[in-house]
Order: structure tokens, then sequence, then C-alpha cells
């Protein structure tokens, strides 16, 4: 009996009695890893390396009998733990909602007609239809069975398959790694064996990312400087004289200047929004990690079918022995002009053993004809049915004895009906079991040469006693009876995405099951083969890896008839020469690939469960275009944590040298800004800004510059932030305290002034700081052009985050309790004109710093000036 035949669409359960189950039964939710318990994720936040950090300053100071400082960090670490973990919590649920554009679904009969419903759906009794690469989604209990395995690791941990027989069990959580079958549904949602099973309920914790170690090293980085900064500090005001509550406040302001509190919560809100961006183009990140990880991509091992062709397959051509058929049809629809002046019964046995070898359907539904299962084998049933072929009425002539499903090893698959043996595959699969007639090598090149798929289609007579156990009984000693050729255009926007990948540095690979000359006419025709005209087949691949690596470390390279140890290997290979690899997948055997790369991309409508599982991304639309979007929104999310680290790193400079200033000077000096006005400064105005800044939309010229390497804390970011951006508004800052106090008519050599005078001159520094950190957000959304270059439309977070910047300031400076605690007033006319004088400063130090590292020879600095 056929899986998807006639016989089988008259069982199953009425839509009414599915509905009753459903409602007595309840929803079909397979029990998911158990979540770390909300407070348990909000205590980390607040013990994390910096949290012990500032816990410990917190307590030190009241001992030193400063309870407003120690009151203030205490303050510090629970608004970062707050805001940690409320950006935790909506990236976890953006990825709830986003994982709802790709619901389970199971193909289940019912009123006897085989559809998709949703897995939750699911009742008792339902009869379920399983392939290759499907995930069972409730407990079944097996009727038909054509050559079924399935990976049950998740329930058992053992890594080999089992092939379980008629009347056997398939458990919910197991993948079906090949064959098909036919079960009926036995238990559902808390009732199946995956829900007894409690160590699956446990979450594990996943390895580090990339990423994640980089902002360990990071933070790490960071702490230490500051706790030895603070240190050292601390030592020389006690040098000084200083009593040791007043050095330990003053050690405690340096510490607390020189670390970044708000970096973890920034992170987490860029990579957030940019997985949100991700998929308004399409493109479902499984893991908020790879967002950056995609901006470092130098190689993409790309299929063919549907990635750079549309997927919608139609057979226009058909050889034969006695000649060649050609069809004009639209579409999916049964009707088509057929160009044939032979026999049609040629024609139509062709049809016919293509149909019967395929479980894809076309159906009519709101006056279109639609596709259903495999598009390629959908396109087919199309076919059969313009030739005047009906595919049921067929194999009720014909019932089916056995079935070998196709097999990516194989490239073929074949059905014993009553008297023979159909087969369909690959032709360089079926032709080695074939009596080849002559012709038929010549028009398989000429066609494959144009571009088309195609297909062998054979059989052989059975006698009556023969009972073939076996797809090697079943495929040898075969008749060719044609060729098919389907045609698969190119999709619209691969030749510019391929143009965009070859800008950005991007090497890319086509690595295809398909026909060497289908794969090269193809690739050639977007626009993908490369100067050397690389065309390789598996068979051909170096053994050794580090030779597979230097062939195919080249761009427009052509990988054909690729076996799923091939795209492991080359992946391997290719990440062992250094590339950070994204490949893409959509079947079963792919996912050792898809794990195996950098970033695994898995096709949303024409993947497997199996495939979407093991990827890094899945595209929702199977469109290569969507990949370099997403490469685009890697690189900006990278660049929004970098011009975050700029930004407060820059503050960083400004907040610390007062202090210095105080030190150098043995205390004569005061100290412009305090502890309080620092962390006033990093928790008030700085946060809206960089936040905005981590929500930076992509440059334009973001593709057109090599893949980004290193880390974010770089010689070059250093030297951006330590040698200009944070000297300059520093200077700014000092020059606004003194000229504060030489308006009231302090004279250099006289004392300083304390009370008022030392207030308002604090409250001028305190705007200075704040004016240059406005300047610095907008000079840090590019690191090429001058701040007033860059549109200020495409980011209007960061206008709404400026203004909230400088209400803030006003309120600190004129709110008297606020005032009174940061120990400052508002500043005088000459402290104002010089505090504004920092927007200026900045700006023009940022756009002289930019001019000159894009100046001089090379096309390094051309590439610079882009943008």
């Amino acid at each position: 009996m056929s899986i998807a035949g006639p016989a089988q669409m008259r069982a199953g359960l009425t839509s009414k009695e599915a509905a009753a189950r459903l409602r007595a039964e309840g929803p079909n939710r397979l029990p998911v890893a158990r979540r770390i318990p909300a407070w348990r994720r909000l205590l980390a936040e607040m013990v994390h390396f910096f949290a012990l950090l500032f816990w410990v300053a917190g307590a030190l100071a009241f001992v030193a009998g400063m309870p407003q400082l120690g009151v203030a960090v205490f303050v510090v670490i629970v608004l970062n733990g707050l805001f940690a973990f409320a950006q935790e919590q909506r990236a976890e649920h953006a990825a709830e909602r986003l994982s709802e554009l790709l619901p389970r679904r199971a193909t289940v009969v019912r009123d006897g007609v085989a559809g998709q419903v949703p897995a939750e759906d699911l009742v008792v009794g339902d009869v379920v239809l399983l392939a290759e690469g499907d995930r069972i989604s409730a407990d079944l209990r097996l009727d038909v069975v054509h050559a079924l395995a399935v990976d049950t690791s998740a329930l058992t941990g053992e890594s080999v398959p089992e092939h379980p027989a008629v009347g056997q069990a398939a458990p919910a959580g197991c993948f079906v790694i090949e064959g098909e079958a036919r079960a009926t549904v036995e238990a559902t949602g808390q009732n199946t064996r995956l829900a007894g099973i409690a160590r699956l309920t446990q979450a594990q914790r996943p390895a580090p990312t990339p990423l994640r170690k980089e902002l360990d090293r990071v933070s790490r980085i960071i702490a230490v400087v500051a706790v030895m900064v603070g240190a050292v500090f601390f030592g020389v005001a006690l040098l000084v004289g200083t009593p040791p509550s007043a050095g330990f406040l003053f050690a405690v302001g340096v510490t607390v200047a020189v670390v970044p509190e708000g970096l973890l919560p920034t992170v987490t809100l860029s990579l957030a929004m940019g997985a949100q961006r991700m998929a308004g183009r399409h493109a479902l990140v499984r893991n908020l990690d790879a967002v950056e990880t995609l901006g470092s991509t130098t190689f993409i091992c790309t299929d063919k079918t549907g990635t750079l062709t549309r997927n919608e397959m139609s057979v226009v051509e058909v050889w034969m022995p006695d000649g060649t058929a050609t069809i004009d049809g639209n579409g999916y629809e049964p009707v088509a002009t057929v160009h044939w002046a032979g026999d049609d019964a040629p024609l139509r046995d062709v049809a016919w053993v293509a149909a019967r070898c395929s479980s894809g359907r076309v159906s009519e539904k709101d006056g279109r004809w639609v596709p259903h299962g495999d598009p390629m084998e959908a396109a087919l049933d199309a076919f059969a049915r313009r030739v005047g072929v009906d595919t049921d009425d067929g194999a009720h002539a014909a019932p089916e004895r056995a079935r070998f499903p196709f097999d990516a090893r194989r490239r073929r698959m074949s059905v014993v009906t009553g008297n023979r043996v159909l087969v369909k595959g690959a032709p360089d699969s079926v032709f080695p079991r074939c009596a080849v007639p002559p012709g038929a090598v010549e028009a398989l090149r000429a066609l494959a040469r144009r571009g088309l798929r195609v297909l062998a289609v054979a059989a052989r007579d059975l006698t009556t006693a023969e009972a073939p156990g076996s797809a090697a009984e079943a495929e040898r000693d075969l008749t060719l009876l044609g060729l098919i050729a389907l045609e698969d255009p190119p999709r619209q926007g691969a030749a510019a995405a391929l143009a965009a990948c070859r800008r950005a540095g991007i090497r890319v690979a086509m690595v295809t099951g398909d026909h060497p000359d289908t794969a090269r006419a193809i690739a050639a025709e977007v626009g993908l083969l490369g100067p050397e005209q690389l065309v390789v087949t598996g068979r051909d691949l170096p053994a050794a890896d580090a030779d597979l690596g230097a062939l195919l470390d080249h761009d427009g390279v052509v990988v054909a008839r690729v076996t799923p140890e091939d795209k492991l290997r080359i992946a391997r290979a290719l990440r062992h020469r250094g590339h950070v690899v994204a490949m893409t997948g959509d079947g079963v055997n792919d996912a050792p690939a898809l794990r195996e790369a950098a970033i695994g991309v898995a096709m949303g409508r024409s993947g497997t469960d199996v495939a979407r599982e093991a990827s890094d991304l899945v595209l929702l639309d199977d469109n290569f275009s969507t990949i370099v979007a997403a490469v685009e929104q890697g690189r900006a999310t990278f660049a929004n944590l970098r011009r975050f680290l700029t930004y407060h790193l820059t503050d960083n400079v400004a907040e610390l040298a007062p202090f210095v200033v105080w030190a150098l000077s043995a205390g004569t000096f005061p100290l412009a800004i305090g502890v309080l006005q620092v962390l006033a400064l990093d928790i008030g105005t700085d946060v809206l800004p960089a936040l905005a800044l981590g929500a930076e939309p992509a440059a334009a010229h973001v593709l057109d510059r090599p893949p980004t390497h290193g880390h974010l804390l770089d010689g070059r970011l250093f030297a951006r932030a330590f040698g200009v951006l944070g000297p300059v508004e520093a200077a700014v800052e000092l020059g606004a305290f003194l000229t504060a106090f030489l308006a009231l008519g302090w004279r250099p050599g006289a004392p300083f002034p304390h009370g008022p005078a030392l207030l308002a001159a604090s409250g001028a520094a305190f705007s200075a700081v704040v004016f240059g950190q406005v300047a610095n957000a907008f000079a840090c959304r590019s690191t090429l052009r001058p701040a007033w270059t860059v549109p200020w439309r495409t980011n209007r977070l960061l206008l709404g985050a400026v203004a909230a910047e400088l209400a803030m300031l006003a309120a600190f400076l004129y709110v008297p309790p606020l005032a009174h605690l940061l120990g400052q007033t508002g500043p005088s006319r000459a402290g104002w004109l010089t505090a504004l004088l920092a927007v200026p400063a900045v700006l023009a130090a940022d756009t002289m710093y930019k001019r000159l590292r894009g100046s001089g020879p090379g096309p390094r600095a051309r590439r610079r000036r882009v943008g």
C-alpha cells in the first residue's frame, strides 16, 4: 500500500471527530526544557563579576562612614541588574514570538485527504504520514513502514538510529532520518513518553559562543584595569596625606569611572534589536549570539535549488528513445500544451512512473493549483496530469508491494508494483543500472548545459515469483524510459546579492547535489561562477582536508553531486583555513554540516525539522538574498557594540581626568567632579544615548568592506577614545571648571575658593562632560564620516535619548535635592559658555581624526573613504 495512495486517503478521523477529541484531550503541547526560574536569572544579574565589584565597594563605603556613596553604589547595581534582566526577558519573549513564524506541523489524513495541521492539533487516533526529516510530535504506533530509520537519541542517548517495524512505537521527540511510514497517534501532550522523562526537562547550559567569550574578555580587562587604577590612586592619596576615608572615596570614584556599567544590558539590547530586524527581513535567528557571528562571515556555502533559484519547478522537456516532447504550461496547473508527434503511450508511461515514485501532489485551492510536498515531485504530478495520466486511478490499477525511499547516497528511489519495478533518480545514479539507449548521454549533457534539472526514469518487468526485498535487488537490469528536464528559474535579486558578497569580501561556493553541467549553467546565469571556472564533483574532492580547503578557497567554486559527508568535510576544511563559514542545508543529512559551520542556515519553507533544529539561522523565504541581509545586520550589530564602547570609554577619560589632576597636584587642585557625579553620568545621562547607539541601523557602506575580525576592544578603538575624543572632552571639562573660578575673580596661584563657587564650578565641569557626550554620541554613529553628514532621521531613538539626557542634566543642576546630593549647582554664564564648547570641540576633533585616518595612498585609504 502506498504511503500517500488512495486507500490511505480514505483512512483517518473526520474533522468533526478530531475537533471533539481536541476539546476533550487538550492541545498536543510537548514538554520543553525547564527554564531557569526568573528569580534565579534576576539574582544572576546582581552577582556577576562587575556587580560583585560594586557590592564590595558599597559595603566598604558604609564601613568608611559614607552611607550616601554606599546607597548610590547599591542603586547602580540594582538598576543595572533590573535593566539587564528586563532586556533578557524581552529578548526571550521576542524569540518566542519569532518561533511562532515556524510552527511545528504534521501531515495527517482527515476526511480521507492528506494535509498538514499544527502539531498541537494532533489527537489520539489521528493517522500521521511520516517522511524523512520530520519530527515526531506525538507517540505513534507504526502501521506501514518503508525503510524507516528513526533518531531516538533524545530519549535513549544512543546515536545509532533505530529501524522500527510495523506495530512498534515511534515516540514523540524523535526524528525520521530515513524512509517513510504511516502511523496512528496513541498519546499526545503530557501523556507521551517524552513527558515522563525528567532528564529532558532539565535545562542544558550551552557552551559559550565567541561573542560571549569576547564579552567576558572585555569585562575582565576593564574590571582588572579599574581595580588596579583604583588601588594605585588610593596609594597616591595616602602618600599626599589624604585621610584614609577620603582616599578610599577617591579610589572608589576612580574605579567607578573606569567601569562601563551598562555594557552587558546594551549588548543584549543590541543583539535583540538585530534579531528583530533580521526577522523583518525573513531571517529567524535561533541564537542571539549568531547575530554578531554573521557579521564575521567570510565564506558562504549555498545550495542551488530554492536558494539561488525559485524552487518553482516545471517539467519543460522529456527525452525518450523515440524522440523529445516539450511541455508549455503555467505554474502547477494540470493543463498545458504538449508538443509531441509520436505515440502517447511512451510519454504517459514516463509520466506515470515518475508520479508513482513521488509523494508530492498538486491540488486546486481557491481557484489556483498549489503544490503539496516537495516542489519537484509536485511538478512531476502536474506533468502527469498534463499528459492525461490519472495518478490516483493508476495506483488502484497497480497496488504497491514495496517501496525503497530516496536516499542521498543512492540518489534514487524505487517502487515495486504488482509486476514492475519503477525507478526515478539522478541520471548518473540510474544509468549504471540500465541498458542506456543511444543518444541518452548526449541528451543529458545538452539538457544540463541549459541549466535544467534532469531526472532519469526507468523500469523493469517482474516475474510472478519475484519479490525484491531490498533496493539492490529491485534496482537492477532496468530499462531507461526517458529523461525528464525540469526548469527552476533563478531568483530575482540573486545576482545582486552575489555581487554584494564580493564587495563585502565574502567568498561564495555553490554546494549542490545536482549534475555538474546544471550547476555550472545556473552558477553562470546568476553570476556566481568564478574566474577560475572551477566545477568539481563530490567524488573528485581530495581525500585530505588540507588539500580540500586549498582547492575550494576561491570565490565562485561549484561543487556538484555532493553527499552529506562531503558537505561536512567542506565546512571543516574551510574552517581550518581560518574562514567563518555559513552553510545552507534543508535535509536531515545536512544537520552535521550545519553544526560544523560557524553559522548553520536552514530553509524555513522547504527545510526539514532536523535541519532547522541544527541551525543558527532559518530563512523564512529560502532566499539567498536573505543571507546577505542577515550578514549586513550582523556587521551592523558588531559595529554598534564598538560604538557603545567608544562612547563610554570616552566618557571614562573625562570622568577619570579630575582624579588624575587632583593626584598630580597632591590634592591642591580640587576635584572637578566627585564620585556621585560620576555615578550620575554613568547611570543617568549616559545610559539612553548608549542604548540608542546599540540600535543604530546598518550603514550604507557596511557591505563595501571586508568582514569584521578581531576583538571588540582593540588598538584603534582605544586610540579614538583615549587618544582623541576622551582628552578633548576632559580638556573642555577642566577648562569649564577653571573658567567658572576665573569669572568669580580667582587667579592662578591663589587658593581655590570653596562653598558656592566650588559647587558652581563643579556644575560647569559636569555640564561640559554631558555636552561632550552629546557630541560624542553623534560622532560615534560612524567610524568614517563626520557627524553632520550622517542623516539624523535614520536613528530617531538617538534624538529622543539626547533630549532626555539634556533634561536630566537640568534636573541634576537645578532640582535642589539632586543638586545637593551630587554636590553641584547651576554654573555661571561663563561656565555655561565654556561647557557648551565641548560640542564643537569634540565634533572637530572627531572629524580631523577621521580625515587623517582616511588619508594617505593605497587601496586601504580609498576604501575607508567609502560612506
